[in-house]
């Protein structure tokens, strides 16, 4: 086989995840809850949360960055799959959005494992930078404003530790980033980053048809 896409059907779909998801039950009460926001396709699939909790143990991470929390199904799933002293450091800007988090990690019993932090990201990362914290992170996971994917990504890798793993969400932007009618800003932003990390020579690169795009990167 050419290995490529199969048109991706609800049904489809729904066997994938009936047959490669294992939620935890407080994921899909968030998922539950999210599904009637406005603004609900901004959450992640289930499959993809058990890729990252997957790629989470395959790291054996133990300090991790989330750049985009908004109702905290991915840095749920992400915590869940940390070990005890395991830690999720989340970025964003929504006291509305992170409140929904903020319940589900609680009763899902890994809030203690969870530090948000509401400011801009760009000001955490550096601020973190400037604590000392370069090169201690395992995992980071980018899915925020796309204008600003380069510099989330450039500061990410700086926390990396040599082969951590950042992952980046949309990054197939539904198809636009091969539409030459789209010219959006956010698409602009996308195929610009996607340029960036294919140039980049400090990583290992993996972009998959997995939700809207997932793109992978190891730190060299």
């Amino acid at each position: 086989m050419s290995g490529r896409l199969l048109p991706l059907t609800d049904a489809l779909h729904a066997y994938v995840v009936e047959h490669s998801v294992r939620e935890h039950p407080v994921l899909a009460e968030l998922r539950a809850a999210t599904a009637g926001l406005a603004n609900a396709q901004m959450q992640i699939g289930p499959d993809q949360g058990a890729l990252m909790a997957l790629l989470v143990k395959l790291a054996g991470a133990r300090r991790t960055l989330e750049i985009g929390v908004f109702t905290g199904y991915s840095s749920l799933a992400v915590a869940l799959a940390l070990p005890e002293d395991g830690r999720v450091l989340a970025c964003d800007v929504s006291e509305e959005w992170t409140a929904i988090a903020r319940r589900h990690w609680e009763r899902a019993g890994v809030a203690h494992k969870i530090e948000l932090r509401l400011a801009p990201a760009l000001a955490t990362l550096d601020a973190l930078l400037a604590e000392g914290r370069g090169g201690t992170f395992d995992f980071a996971f980018i899915d925020a404003d796309k204008g600003n994917y380069a510099r989330y990504y450039q500061r990410s890798l700086a926390l990396l530790r040599p082969g951590g793993l950042v992952a980046v969400d949309n990054t197939l932007w539904s198809g636009s980033v091969i539409d030459p009618a789209d010219r959006s800003e956010d698409t602009k932003a996308i195929r610009a980053f996607n340029e960036l990390l294919l140039r980049d020579e400090r990583v290992d690169l993996a972009l998959l048809t997995v939700g809207d795009g997932l793109t992978l990167a190891m730190k060299r």
